[in-house]
């Protein structure tokens, strides 16, 4: 099949790639209302495409905020079914003027297509698409039953899509996912994310006086809703990266010894790590790798913090209201509900004297561990490392992408966490990018997979 395969991307490769910077020049960011007309763009697209890959069924389905995109093909009977998920919505590409590129004018340079949803999840997603389409012009059908759910809010937190799940359990079974929005771990590495850290995020507003009041003639008497708001947040974490919300540490799951150990045989140069991200120093809990750390440790960290003045010049005002929005990330066998009660704890607790304090949870999932010895995580593992010529690597991941945990809670089978992309895609930020030969290794990695596993080997 392999030799087939590659004869038929090469032969397709253009098209592929028009077809996706097609894709790509549509601004499709969800977070925007002005975008919204584009964003239905994008899932009409999606569909066409599923369509042209000949899927039986394909529909847009409106929701509440973005639409969805199903399709299916379920002619192999006693073959096992594989729902393949990925998502069409972008962040906004601002700051513009850091763009060596218009954002949704893909381009490529270096081998490498520049454009905003490149990697963060257009191109990555669009490789199930393509995968598809192949094995049915190769072969006339599909070596297993496949299942599509895209959906157009991952980036403003997938609501939609999580009530989908809930509701349509029955429709979506299957026997394992497909998800590709992760990313090797170094060029030429093939890799396998195995693990995701949850998210507990939540505004912390402290209020001191019912108004602002002048320092001067205040000052020294009244409290200072800031001020208490930067001690309380001080508390939150010792010099030495420990979290001081009480029980946080309580449920954590050390990871294996075998797979810590794993960790430190990957090509990894803290003093690299350090210098790229381009700090005096790295911090953390000491006698934890800094891998670990990253993936497999708990964190609490402050995003923002509002209040009082701050536009030119001076004004001396001691400010009634503060708000620090933060997050804790949270790993295997931490209770969201349990870190949130500890959260609301601390915040009583340790509130200055003179200060009002209010908690407000706005996000919270739970980690995510899949089991590295089920077949289809080995399937993939050997279709890897085969493709790339040296054994695969299993990482986990220190971000959360919620979906990962909906589908193992709901539909309670494993997610297979196969992406393309490299740490250096600058997600979210400007000149996203997506490396043109991992576009297509995915794309014969994602059929290969797909053909292994329905033989079952």
């Amino acid at each position: 099949m392999s030799d087939s395969l590659r004869q038929y991307l090469e032969s397709h490769r253009q098209r592929i790639l028009d077809e996706l910077f097609a894709f790509l020049r549509i601004p499709s960011v969800s977070t925007l209302p002005e975008h919204r007309t584009d964003v239905y763009k994008a899932a009409g697209f999606v569909a066409e495409s599923l369509q042209a890959a000949g899927m039986d069924r394909v529909e847009v389905i409106e929701t509440e905020g973005h639409p969805l995109v199903y399709g299916e093909w379920l002619r192999a009977p006693d073959k096992p079914t594989v729902l393949c998920y990925g998502h069409y919505d972008v962040q906004p590409p601002d700051p513009l003027e850091e763009w060596t590129s218009p954002p949704f004018e893909p381009v490529i340079r270096d081998g490498k297509i520049y454009a905003r949803g490149a990697s963060d999840d257009k191109g990555q997603m669009y490789m199930h698409i393509k995968a598809v389409e192949a094995l049915r012009a190769i072969h006339g059908s599909l070596p297993v039953n496949v299942k599509f759910l895209i959906e157009g809010e991952e980036e403003i937190g997938g609501a939609s899509i999580r009530r989908y799940l809930h509701d349509h359990r029955e429709q979506l079974r299957a026997d394992a996912a497909l998800v590709s929005d992760t990313e090797l771990f170094a060029p030429g590495i093939p890799t396998l994310c195995t693990g995701l850290r949850g998210l507990l995020y939540a505004e912390i507003e402290a209020e001191g006086a019912s108004h602002d009041l002048h320092s001067g003639t205040y000052g020294g008497a009244a409290p200072n809703a800031l001020f208490g708001l930067v001690q309380l947040l001080a508390e939150a974490k010792s010099p030495d990266g420990v979290i001081q919300l009480p029980g946080v540490y309580d449920d954590v799951e050390v990871p294996s010894e075998e797979e810590r150990e794993s960790w430190r045989q990957l090509p990894f140069d803290e003093e690299v790590f350090r210098q790229e991200i381009g700090a005096p120093a790295l911090v953390g809990e000491e006698g934890f790798h800094v891998l670990e750390r990253l993936w497999a440790r708990p964190t609490f960290e402050v995003h923002g913090i509002a209040g009082g003045f701050t536009g030119p010049g001076s004004k001396t005002v001691i400010p009634a209201r503060a708000t620090a929005k933060v997050s804790l990330r949270l790993v295997p066998r931490q209770d969201p509900e349990k870190v949130r009660q500890a959260l609301e704890r601390f915040v009583a607790e340790r509130t200055p004297k003179g200060i009002r304090t209010q908690v407000r949870v706005t996000a919270a999932s739970p980690a995510v561990l899949i089991d590295r010895r089920h077949p289809a995580i080995q399937i993939a593992a050997q279709v890897l490392g085969e493709l790339f010529g040296r054994p695969t690597v299993f990482t986990r991941a220190g971000g959360s992408v919620p979906i990962v945990g909906q589908i193992t809670q709901e539909l309670g089978i494993p997610v297979v966490m196969m992406g393309f992309g490299l740490p250096d895609d600058c997600l979210h930020a400007p000149n996203e990018k997506f490396n043109v030969e991992n576009l297509f290794l995915g794309i014969e990695a994602v059929a290969r997979f797909l053909e292994r596993y329905g033989a079952g080997r």
